[in-house]
């Protein structure tokens, strides 16, 4: 049974769960795990922990505290690998600013590896994949192509400043694109993760009732996820989303790789937000100064929920 304090849950697909616990305070709950992305053990806990925090932020929320998630195969992996999984992430928790209080471990012959955040956001100030607005222009703030380049990796084809990139897009927190949307007056917005770009807008366009425009062109790839594409590091993950996102998605003529980069799996991505143009603007002006590589990538319209690339 939902509780009017439940303020966001299952039925929009957000990126994690909000509850109200007065008029100014609300806590923002998210899980999430990933199986190994790198072969470095600490980099690994560093990506999964920033992959798991990033719902925190994509709900306009501070993470307070989180709690390790383990699945390990003790049988096949040390325990001193382990401890370099738990070291990545409490890297990040430094730098996120929350503690790390505890966790669970079970036996799993595939290890996985993730985080159980609680963090907190005003009532009034938070971000949802319901808050998109006509006129909005959308606002990208990291590039795409995690899953071309980490299914490169495994296959051992990816050259090291491709994963070296990658692994400083991973790794970099949501943080300062979060606190720029708000900035910016955003209503709207979301990570994005496994679903790629297609899919989560393809969600938020549904469930804000909007069409969105996005212009393929606009959108930023990390350096040689065309290449690897193209030689065929492409995952299932990947083609499944555009799968999904078909039905509701107008592909403008585009060739069939420019679409299915659009719904490259990724791992710890970054937020797309609505913000009024000149905002916008703004906003990837402030983000690319601090590092990131942001882009305007799109506008809202009025709509059905659907999707049109140009």
């Amino acid at each position: 049974m939902d509780s009017p304090d439940l303020l966001v849950g299952m039925h929009t697909g957000d990126d994690a769960a909000v509850w109200r616990l007065t008029d100014e305070r609300a806590l923002v709950l998210t899980a999430d795990y990933i199986t190994p992305v790198v072969d470095d053990a600490r980099s690994w806990g560093r990506v999964a922990a920033a992959n798991a925090v990033s719902d925190v932020y994509a709900m306009g929320g501070t993470p307070l505290l989180a709690l390790n998630l383990v699945c390990w195969n003790a049988d096949e992996l040390s325990s001193d690998l382990l401890v370099e999984v738990l070291l990545g992430a409490q890297d990040v928790a430094v730098d996120g600013g929350f503690v790390i209080a505890g966790g669970h471990t079970v036996d799993d012959p595939e290890p996985k590896f993730g985080l159980a955040v609680v963090g907190e956001v005003h009532p009034d100030r938070m971000l949802t994949n319901t808050g998109f607005r006509p006129g909005d222009a959308l606002v990208l703030t990291k590039p795409l192509g995690i899953g071309v380049i980490t299914t490169a990796i495994k296959a051992g084809d990816a050259p090291q400043d491709v994963v070296d990139a990658a692994m400083a897009s991973m790794t970099r927190l949501n943080a300062d694109a979060a606190a720029v949307a708000l900035d910016s007056d955003s209503a709207g917005a979301t990570d994005i993760t496994g679903f790629g770009l297609l899919g989560h807008m393809g969600r938020a366009a549904e469930e804000s009732g909007v069409d969105l425009v996005i212009e393929h062109a606009e959108v930023p790839l990390l350096a040689g996820t065309r290449d690897l594409a193209e030689a065929g590091h492409v995952t299932g993950g990947s083609r499944r989303n555009l799968e999904w996102a078909d039905d509701r998605l107008d592909r403008g003529g585009l060739d069939e790789l420019d679409v299915l980069l659009l719904a490259d799996a990724q791992t710890s991505g970054g937020l797309v937000f609505g913000a009024a143009p000149a905002a916008a603007d703004e906003a990837v002006a402030l983000l690319c100064a601090t590092g990131h590589t942001a882009a305007v990538i799109g506008e809202v319209v009025t709509g059905t929920g659907r999707m049109r690339l140009t």
